[in-house]
């Protein structure tokens, strides 16, 4: 049985009696587990600096305690009572917090007095540079930790229950006094920068310092607990140092990382890295400006100094406590002896803040009001694409229109032309290949749609980069939930170009619209399963490269949803709509298929989790792409309309046409600019908290593309539907936008919905 993370046994110096704890916790502790009696599991955490704490199991149950150090200890710390008190009025308010289960002031059970939460499970970080995940998600992880810090200030003291919790007016007096109170009760030498500091913050406390919300008083990332898969928090931990106050407390604290002193390097203590440069990590003008967004607050930045050195001067203060401590031998942290070298450096930062006149941090960043900033790779990136399309791609258009047509009635029409083979082999030797997924290209969701939209002008760009549906979404599959062996035998090929996909879902028989309504079968036998059913609309199914399809079926005994890889070698699926280059649309009958259990993804019952999971980008990559063929379609317009005269005039010259341009215009603005918000809340915040703008964009950016289409067929006349012109292929194919991912009336009810959630949530926190 694998360990608890981050923990070791119990060392020597907080060592207790288990047994005690465990006869206790089955008289006082309901539903924890009476037998076997004596298999209480007990293992103490690295971290936690103050309050040792402690992972718990017996049985299948898992419990955390926290108990005040033995020994002697500062005055007016280790308050676990106040821990225990504010996280059951939070839990019970519905914030994040671990569930508080029982208090116990009798001291003689452990020798100290303790609480005991319950575990939650999940990912904590202990470097706050989060190398272990990748740009986008580094910068969704930060967003969720400084969202969830607006959630909390929203609370009011009294909806809360928490009356008296403080001590009223005046924390900022009272957090220079405490912390000079504690430095100097723990200072083991004379430190002139840590004197020269409290005098500052005395002599400099903000006006009407009479600000009182619930503050946390220890906000970092290694205090939260984030979900094992998602940038979404689960819990927030340490409520040692909680109190009412001034909210510009917390969120200076917690961006205290960006201000670090650099010369901090040589030490080996994680939270002591500076932020700048860090790949992912929000610039603080984003911090500022998410906080005050989702606070319903303006920014107010006239103090910011003096709370990050208030900040500051605590952080050396609690690590002066920490080093004397480890003097008095009951330090909880292993690392206590590093501690005694950081003071004075923290303190000469601190007093450098004191003269900060605006909030940069000395990395660069961009400004609030520049919306959806590419990244610098992202801009250099587009740029190669772009250059990229005029030099290679449009050229070869001619060359693709005339193999079709030439083999329209070749059983060569499902092949695809040499020259995309060699276009393919161009563009992956410029680095241009699997720009849509983040893990591999570095780019987040706002850099890959600006690019999308570039391929978008192109009916088969896409390709040539290796950034085409379905492709892109089975990719973006298995490398999210895909076991090794199959990444190895499917992922691996596909990110190579060496094959192709399909995802077979909607079906003939029921209305796909309500995805419960799935009749194709999937059922266990033994070292296998057995599809049955018929799939439709399963598109690139024609393709001859076609070589597995991820299958949506459901156990027609339990309707659990399975998401499974289905070969599809020497299957003769019936084509629907002959869009030749992309594969076709087709029917595709599986008829007692048996695949091997270990081609199941994910695992039971997680079906309609992984069919949801590829949907988020892949909507912004088809929105973008429409975009751009929008884009190629008003050009069409005003060049038609510019070459072609009625009744004495130049058709632009007309106030409908006219019209119809600016018209088209403002709809392709407004379309790319709620498409690149849904992008960038996909990059900050995660998919899930971009559920609305995805929705959105899925209803608005194909019906803005329409309007720009059927405005250019139009003016172009008879010749709009001809293959003259790609206006007719566009408008075909763009209209299946609102059926394909989901109905325009499925999103409408969902963005419906989300807006009622939101609005009542609003008006629950302000009352």
């Amino acid at each position: 049985m694998a360990a608890e993370p981050d923990t070791t046994e119990v060392r020597e110096r907080h060592r207790f009696d288990q047994g005690a704890l465990e006869e206790y916790l089955c008289r006082h502790l309901p539903g924890f587990p009476l037998q076997p009696p004596g298999a209480l599991l007990v293992r103490q955490y690295s971290s936690g600096q103050s309050n040792p704490t402690f992972y718990l199991k017996k049985g299948l149950s898992t419990y955390v305690l926290r108990k005040k150090p033995h020994g002697p200890l500062l005055p007016q710390a280790h308050k676990i009572d106040r821990e225990y008190r504010v996280q059951k009025a939070l839990f019970s308010a519905g914030f994040p917090v671990p569930e508080p289960l029982l208090y116990c002031s009798d001291v003689s059970v452990i020798g100290t007095e303790f609480y005991v939460m319950q575990h939650v499970q999940g990912r904590i970080f202990r470097n706050v540079a989060l190398p272990e995940v990748s740009p986008a998600e580094r910068s969704a992880l930060y967003i969720a930790a400084i969202q969830t810090l607006a959630q909390l200030h929203l609370f009011s003291i009294n909806s809360l229950g928490l009356q008296g919790y403080g001590r009223g007016p005046g924390y900022c007096k009272r957090q220079v006094s405490t912390w000079r109170k504690q430095y100097k009760a723990a200072a083991h030498t004379d430190i002139p920068a840590m004197n020269d500091l409290a005098e500052w913050l005395m002599n400099n406390l903000p006006a009407g310092d009479d600000e009182e919300h619930l503050i946390h008083g220890d906000f970092r990332i290694d205090n939260i607990v984030f979900h094992p898969t998602e940038a979404r928090v689960l819990a927030v931990l340490d409520w040692e140092l909680s109190t009412t106050g001034h909210p510009m407390a917390d969120f200076a604290y917690f961006v205290l990382p960006y201000f670090w002193p650099n010369d901090l390097k040589h030490l080996n203590i994680k939270n002591f890295l500076n932020l700048g440069h860090i790949a992912g990590i929000p610039s603080l003008e984003e911090m500022i400006s998410v906080y005050t967004r989702c606070g319903g607050t303006t920014p107010s930045l006239s103090n910011l100094n003096f709370f990050l050195a208030l900040s500051i001067f605590k952080v050396a203060s609690i690590v002066q406590g920490i080093y004397a401590r480890y003097l008095l031998g009951n330090s909880a942290a292993e690392n206590s002896h590093e501690f005694g070298s950081l003071v004075k450096p923290l303190a000469e930062r601190g007093l450098q803040l004191t003269t900060m006149t605006s909030c940069t941090t000395g990395f660069q960043s961009y400004s609030v009001g520049e919306l959806f900033e590419q990244s610098q790779k992202g801009k250099e990136v587009l740029q190669k694409v772009k250059v990229f399309m005029e030099k290679h791609v449009f050229p070869a258009q001619k060359e693709m229109a005339e193999y079709y047509v030439r083999n329209k009635n070749s059983p060569d029409i499902w092949k695809k032309p040499a020259l995309i083979a060699k276009l393919k082999e161009m563009a992956k030797a410029e680095g241009l290949w699997n720009l849509f997924l983040p893990a591999i290209s570095g780019l987040g969701q706002v850099d890959y749609a600006l690019i999308a939209e570039e391929t978008g002008k192109c009916f088969f760009a896409p390709e040539v980069f290796n950034c085409h549906a379905p492709d892109t979404g089975n990719m973006e599959v298995l490398h999210l939930y895909g076991t090794e062996d199959q990444k190895k035998q499917w992922l691996e090929p596909l990110l190579e170009g060496e094959m192709s996909s399909c995802f077979c879902m909607t079906e003939p028989d029921v209305a796909s619209s309500d995805a419960t309504n799935m009749e194709c079968s999937i059922q266990r036998d033994g070292d296998r399963y057995i599809i049955n059913g018929k799939k439709w609309w399963s598109s690139g199914a024609g393709n001859p490269n076609c070589k597995f399809a991820i299958v949506m079926a459901r156990d027609k005994n339990t309707s659990a949803s399975r998401c499974c890889l289905c070969p599809l070698g020497g299957s003769s699926p019936e084509p629907l709509l002959a869009d030749y280059f992309h594969g076709g649309h087709f029917e595709v009958h599986f008829e007692n298929v048996q695949v091997p259990v270990s081609h199941l993804i994910l695992g039971e019952g997680r079906g309609f989790e992984i069919a949801q999971g590829r949907l988020g980008p892949g909507r912004i990559h088809h929105c973008m792409r429409s975009i751009g063929a929008a884009e190629m379609a008003l050009q069409i317009l005003c060049e038609r309309s510019a070459q072609r005269t009625t009744f004495g005039k130049k058709l632009y010259q007309h106030e409908v046409v006219a019209h119809w341009i600016a018209e088209c215009r403002i709809a392709i603005e407004q379309a790319r600019l709620l498409t690149l918000k849904a992008a960038s809340l996909i990059d900050t915040m995660g998919n899930r908290a971009a559920r609305k703008e995805v929705s959105m964009i899925k209803v608005a950016a194909p019906q803005a593309v329409l309007k720009v289409i059927d405005c250019a067929i139009q003016v172009c006349g008879g010749a709009g539907f001809s293959e003259d012109f790609p206006l007719a292929q566009m408008f075909a194919y763009i209209r299946t936008l609102r059926v394909a991912d989901g109905p325009d009336e499925v999103h409408l009810s969902t963005i419906a919905k989300l807006e009622l959630l939101d609005q009542a949530k609003w008006l629950t926190a302000h009352l």
